[in-house]
């Protein structure tokens, strides 16, 4: 129920700030996911596929149709996330997991639409590895995200936080506390432990009340400082998937009364049962699923050069705000014909697209080839294109990140690593 409340809430603030269409809509070009190329906006029609996500997660909070419900919302939302990587978010990948996982629980056992519908589901307790599927990926998510910030730039010098925290120095109160440097060690260092340890404290029951506390509070005070959306809303609600059964079901019966629903429907005194088929194909796909979740992070080690400067393997691995990247990149069109063009990537860019293309080597690259396939259209003989590019990392002098020599135009996006990003000078020590 509070998944589709939720999403449907995320889905209508995207809707009314307009971000539809000065996201999808409005931009000239697109930067889509390797191996996904073919998912792109859909021009007007991408409302559609907004109004298909919003109804699908009404559906899915009231329990009605919820299995076709769940395939739909999956399916809509995850498309919307592999649109463009200029608006990719951890959480937006968490959604599409979590909701790909609820396609095969039985959510809409208790206290739904489906379960009054259908008399024969309506059961009040469910296996328990249907809740511990979702409480195992929350606990990889966090402590995932607690490993990423093991490494010397985020504990030995408080970055990015000391950048960050001086800018909120206008907060009512406590605005003047994130100038002080212990502030920004003291933020690195907490949201570290936290990351590391609060799965483990929603799971023991003695420390379960005062973790949910903890959440509560890391949550807000997040969603203060930072513009990180209703993120920290989805952290919230789903640290309630810890609390008993016993919990949850008082909770239900209250609303149950409230809304008049008799007796005997809130106390079914069932529980759901699998067929022996499902179970075993439910198994191994979990089975498949988790060691995907467990090992896909790690990818990041089969590449060379430091992770937060080439960022091969950063994606899709729970790697949150862990650094300020800020730089500029501009672009030479040469030809076989002595033509030579500097690039106004305004032409070609909306702002927000420009600044994340400007410190991301692949987005440098499907850019190259946006300006390659624009300029053979527009007469050039063979284009080579040319990145000059300023970039600095977590504060640090701004130096080259890539290689100026290489023409762009010829160079092939794939899993292997790219050589003409060019070394980081510096260490950055940790995992």
């Amino acid at each position: 129920m509070m998944f589709g409340v939720l999403m449907m809430i995320s889905m209508l603030r995207f809707w009314f700030k307009g971000w539809i269409f000065q996201l999808y809509i409005e931009p000239k070009h697109h930067f889509t996911f390797y191996g996904f190329e073919w998912i792109k906006p859909l021009g007007p029609y991408t409302y559609l596929l907004f109004i298909i996500a919003i109804l699908s997660a009404l559906l899915i909070c009231i329990g009605l149709f919820y299995r076709g419900a769940s395939i739909l919302f999956f399916l809509s939302f995850t498309y919307i996330e592999l649109m463009d990587k200029t608006t990719y978010l951890n959480h937006y990948y968490f959604i599409s997991l979590l909701s790909f996982l609820l396609i095969f629980l039985p959510a809409n056992a208790y206290f739904s639409v489906d379960a009054w519908r259908k008399p024969q589901i309506n059961s009040d307790k469910i296996p328990s590895w249907c809740t511990d599927s979702i409480r195992l990926l929350v606990v990889i998510l966090y402590f995932y995200a607690g490993l990423a910030k093991l490494n010397s730039d985020w504990l030995f010098h408080a970055l990015p936080m000391k950048i960050w925290l001086p800018a909120k120095n206008d907060i009512p109160f406590i605005g003047g506390l994130f100038n002080e440097l212990w502030v920004a060690y003291l933020f690195s260092w907490i949201g570290c432990l936290y990351d590391l340890s609060i799965a483990f404290l929603l799971l023991y029951k003695p420390t379960r009340k005062l973790a949910f506390l903890s959440v509560v509070t890391f949550h807000l005070l997040t969603s203060l400082l930072f513009p990180i959306g209703m993120f920290p809303y989805i952290m919230i609600g789903t640290a309630l998937i810890f609390f008993s059964t016993g919990f949850h079901q008082a909770f239900i019966r209250k609303i149950g009364a409230i809304l008049t629903v008799s007796h005997s429907f809130l106390t079914p005194v069932r529980t759901y049962s699998f067929s022996k088929i499902q179970q075993n194909l439910v198994t191994v796909g979990l089975l498949i699923f988790f060691s995907f979740q467990l090992l896909f992070p790690f990818r990041y080690l089969l590449y060379p050069g430091e992770l937060f400067w080439t960022e091969e393997g950063y994606r899709f691995s729970w790697r949150v705000m862990l650094m300020e990247k800020m730089g500029a990149a501009s672009f030479i069109i040469k030809d076989e014909m002595g033509k030579i063009i500097e690039v106004d990537n305004k032409d070609f860019l909306t702002p927000q697209q420009e600044k994340m293309m400007a410190t991301q080597p692949d987005m440098i690259l499907q850019y190259a080839h946006i300006l390659k396939e624009h300029y053979e259209k527009a007469g050039f003989e063979n284009p080579q294109i040319y990145a000059d590019t300023y970039v600095s990392l977590n504060g640090r002098i701004g130096k080259a990140l890539i290689d100026p020599t290489v023409d762009l135009s010829k160079e092939k996006e794939s899993f292997r690593p790219k050589h003409w990003i060019l070394t980081f000078q510096d260490e950055i020590k940790g995992l």
